[in-house]
């Protein structure tokens, strides 16, 4: 049993109570292991002393709610165990006072629990499989990983908790400072951006032949070298699967430069397979962090057909790029605007405006969006008149 199922709600009854109708009872108590307890105890702060029943009464929140709060944040049921602790009542006692005070609506509280859940999950295993399991090795023979684990995590737990605070303030303050900046309501749902996906070629041909570990840290440098280039780019990694990765930006020449920089530095790197990349611009919904619609599914299409290390852009964000300036309408343009510089003595420099290069490529149908004219992004050299 983890800590997570130690501190998870469910529909359960309790011992003294009468299991509601509604409730199907299906799991196992929580684990009575001493150490087990121990850690528990130390990460919540708090000692067992409620049922799932209880704790919803006490919390004055039905027992009806109270499992949808429980669920969505991804705690398993446990039944009639006496596993609770006061910070899980004050916890729905928090969400049940935002319904009340008309701050959130029902649904809405479920999905902050969902969402809230959902990423601190991932968040808790990946920090025990990679940080703790590394940092645990027992330094002498005869010692347990628990008896290791117990005196540093009570030494990282508060300093961890203050980073995840930090952390978790400057996202929303960015995330807040996109919504207040939308022109009307609609647009903070559903908003146009520009949403790429890069793909590692070949990837299911690597896991045959690479070993679990050498597979395991090939996708972990994948995944931060483009965590890392999204963010410096002033780009946002919406999620990483394994070979993929998805961003988005809220303007065509910052997701431009992104995928640019991502076929870039990945193509330097020897370990790594070649990439491709699809972008589209358009109308994204937006929900809880993650981004559909058409205009993501034309991105995962454009990714697909894409060559080796190569970006292809839908028509409509080669048309944001050619708006802004970023990208001349065509070469014939350009040789204009080369002529008359040439003619009026312009300045060279003023001929480097364009950072990028558009060349159309053959039309061609793609399943459930019909027919697409993608776009050959590249960097586009400055051309000096003579």
């Amino acid at each position: 049993m983890t800590v997570d199922d130690a501190n998870s709600g469910g529909s359960g009854g309790g011992a003294e109570y009468p299991t509601p109708h509604h409730v199907v009872d299906h799991t196992a108590e929580p684990t009575d292991d001493p150490l087990a307890i121990r850690l528990e105890q130390l990460i919540l702060g708090a000692e067992r002393r409620y049922t799932p029943f209880q704790a919803a009464r006490t919390a004055g929140v039905s027992m009806d709610l109270a499992s949808r709060f429980w669920r969505a944040m991804g705690f398993a049921d446990i039944g009639q165990a006496k596993a609770l602790t006061e910070a899980d009542v004050l916890a729905l006692r928090r969400l049940a006072g935002l319904v009340e005070a008309g701050l959130l609506s029902e649904p809405m509280a479920v999905q902050v629990a969902r969402s809230t859940g959902q990423t601190t999950a991932r968040l808790a295993e990946w920090q025990i499989d990679s940080f703790l399991e590394g940092l645990t090795e027992p330094p002498e023979p005869g010692m347990t990983r628990t008896e290791v684990t117990y005196p540093l995590v009570e030494l990282l737990l508060p300093e961890l908790q203050e980073f995840l605070v930090y952390v978790w303030r400057r996202q929303l303050a960015a995330a807040t400072g996109r919504v207040v900046q939308a022109a009307d309501d609609e647009e903070m749902v559903d908003r146009r951006l520009a949403v790429g996906f890069a793909d590692l070629v070949g990837f299911t041909r690597l896991t045959r032949r690479l070993e679990e570990e050498e597979l395991g840290e090939l996708v972990e440098a994948f995944e931060t070298t483009s965590a890392d280039l999204v963010a410096a780019h002033g780009g946002r990694l919406i999620k990483t699967l394994g070979d993929e990765v998805l961003f988005a930006a809220d303007d065509a020449g910052t997701a431009a430069e992104i995928a640019l920089r991502l076929i870039e530095t990945l193509s330097h790197d020897e370990t790594m397979p070649a990439l491709r990349v699809g972008i589209a611009f358009g109308t994204v919904t937006t929900r809880m962090g993650d981004v559909f619609g058409t205009t993501v599914n034309l991105a995962s299409r454009l990714t697909s057909i894409a060559p080796k290390d190569a970006v292809l852009v839908d028509g409509a964000l080669a048309e944001e790029l050619a708006r802004t300036g970023e990208a001349p309408v065509s070469e014939a343009q350009v040789a204009e605007e080369m002529a008359r510089a040439e003619k009026d003595g312009e300045a060279p420099a003023a001929l480097s405006k364009y950072r990028f290069a558009l060349q159309p490529m053959w039309q061609r149908p793609v399943r459930g969006l019909g027919v697409i004219e993608p776009w050959l992004l590249t960097r586009r050299e400055p051309k000096i008149p003579r």
